[in-house]
């Protein structure tokens, strides 16, 4: 009998979660643990690390874990790696399911840069109003460059926050175009900075930048180990070797 260990933290997860619940697929839903109150899932639900690639090895192992399917955000590369890594000494079968990057269209005025250093200094150098729709582990790269007022928009009220000149608007997504111009407008942004995530949830800040004609400055998604990857909920089960059940 198969026993999946589906890492999440994704819309894409949250809907294989379903499927898998309804197909009545043995399956555990690991969370990271970053934010304090994460989507409810119909299924047995871990939160935390593994220990690295070491600890997730003797969870598979303990676990009598038979796939592993990855469906963790296209920027937590750290736990992509771990689970490449420990699926290959365990011999746990692994696929990675994950929504294509945003590619830019009509009207968009994007630069893509390789990394969060590469965004800071893409940023000008006189004082901007930006929308820093980046999370919340990384802010403190940007106070090197203080001058600007940024606007953060988070899913858990924030402690402190390593930027003086913020403001933060709590919110879970997904967010729709109108919304976030009337965000960008009454807050008067003038740069957006985004993770290349894809998708259709977070997509609503970028057709809003193009909109209001801003320019965004997109990070570029990390490199990952090479695995086989699917791109929807079918593809997952027909892997399982649920295909009739994953329409």
């Amino acid at each position: 009998m198969p026993r999946i260990l589906l890492l999440g933290g994704t819309t894409e997860a949250s809907l294989l979660a379903r499927a898998l619940a309804g197909a009545g697929v043995e399956a555990v839903f690991s969370y990271a643990g970053r934010t304090a109150a994460p989507v409810a899932q119909p299924l047995p639900t871990r939160v935390g690390g593994f220990g690295g690639v070491a600890g997730l090895v003797d969870f598979l192992r303990a676990g009598g874990i038979s796939h592993v399917v990855d469906a963790t955000h296209p920027f937590a590369a750290q736990m992509t790696r771990n689970a490449v890594a420990a699926c290959a000494i365990a011999g746990v079968p692994l696929l990675g399911f994950e929504r294509p990057a945003w590619t830019a269209g009509e009207g968009d005025d994007w630069l893509a840069v390789p990394d969060l250093a590469g965004a800071v200094a893409a940023l000008p150098a006189t004082p901007a109003r930006v929308f820093l729709a980046i999370g919340k582990q990384h802010l403190a790269a940007f106070a090197a460059k203080a001058q600007h007022i940024y606007l953060l928009r988070l899913v858990d009220v924030p402690g402190d926050v390593p930027l003086p000149r913020s403001e933060v608007v709590v919110a879970r997504g997904p967010f729709t175009v109108e919304g976030d111009t009337a965000l960008m407008q009454s807050h008067r942004i003038t740069h957006v900075v985004a993770k290349n995530a894809g998708g259709s949830g977070a997509r609503a800040k970028l057709d809003a930048a193009r909109a209001l004609r801003l320019p965004v400055i997109l990070i570029d998604r990390p490199q990952v180990p090479p695995r086989p990857v699917a791109g929807s909920v079918a593809e997952v089960m027909v892997w399982l070797g649920h295909a009739r059940l994953g329409v």
